[in-house]
């Protein structure tokens, strides 16, 4: 008589890993968006390596592409990190009952210290505005729709205020805001060179608490018209 045959056991199913609790999740997405800014910034997109993010998240590969299909969903989701928490912090800003002077150096002060608390937010930002080449940037429009839009049209009241209450020196609004993002993103993204110019770490707290002074005073200086003879401005 024949032997039945031995049942074994049958192999686990190949497939994502399934997070945990929820918190867990959480924490795993935050890990991986950390560890992907980093890898990202330092490496860009083509030379990025999933498995030093997953390394460096402490999770394994599986779980992050359980929860981005692919690197390029990855890489997205790092720029959506970084302008849906500016858009939150400025917006936060120009939403407060303040008079025009009082609100435009608030947003300039929000968007500088935004930056100074992750200073590798305008690495990752430049790479993807350099590799845009002929076809464009699969992500900007729909960031600049989504984060960047509402904000340019909330400086802008402010900027018109401004100028109708003779706060404001005639400016137009939309390069003054590029100046201002341009002074404060600069700065950062020029810490190799300003390491040899200041002979030392430009990202001390004194040395950039320096240059936000610096950058506010020169908002005041460029854009504040000066109170009528014999008045004091408020």
């Amino acid at each position: 008589m024949p032997r039945p045959k031995a049942i074994r056991p049958r192999p686990a199913r190949r497939g994502r890993q399934r997070p945990g609790p929820r918190a867990n999740r959480e924490e795993a997405r935050a890990a991986i968006l950390q560890a992907a800014l980093e890898e990202f910034a330092h490496e860009g997109l083509a030379g990025a390596r999933t498995d030093h993010i997953a390394r460096a998240a402490g999770v394994n590969k599986a779980l992050l592409y359980y929860y981005y299909r692919n690197k390029e969903a990855l890489y997205g989701a790092t720029l959506e990190h970084v302008f849906s928490g500016l858009a939150t912090t400025v917006s936060a800003v120009l939403d407060r009952d303040l008079p025009p002077r009082e609100k435009v150096l608030a947003w300039a002060g929000a968007h500088f210290d935004y930056i100074a608390a992750s200073p590798i937010y305008p690495r990752v930002v430049q790479r993807e505005m350099m590799r845009a080449g002929r076809a464009g940037s699969p992500h900007m429009r729909r960031i600049a729709e989504r984060y960047l839009r509402p904000i340019q049209m909330k400086l802008a009241r402010v900027f018109q205020q401004g100028m109708e209450s003779g706060e404001f020196r005639r400016v137009d609004p939309m390069h003054f805001i590029f100046s201002v993002v341009a002074m404060n993103v600069f700065y950062f993204s020029s810490v190799p060179v300003l390491r040899i110019l200041f002979h030392g770490d430009p990202l001390t707290p004194q040395r950039v608490a320096e240059r936000r002074a610096a950058v506010l005073d020169l908002v005041a200086a460029a854009l504040f018209a000066p109170a009528p003879a014999g008045r004091k401005r408020p």
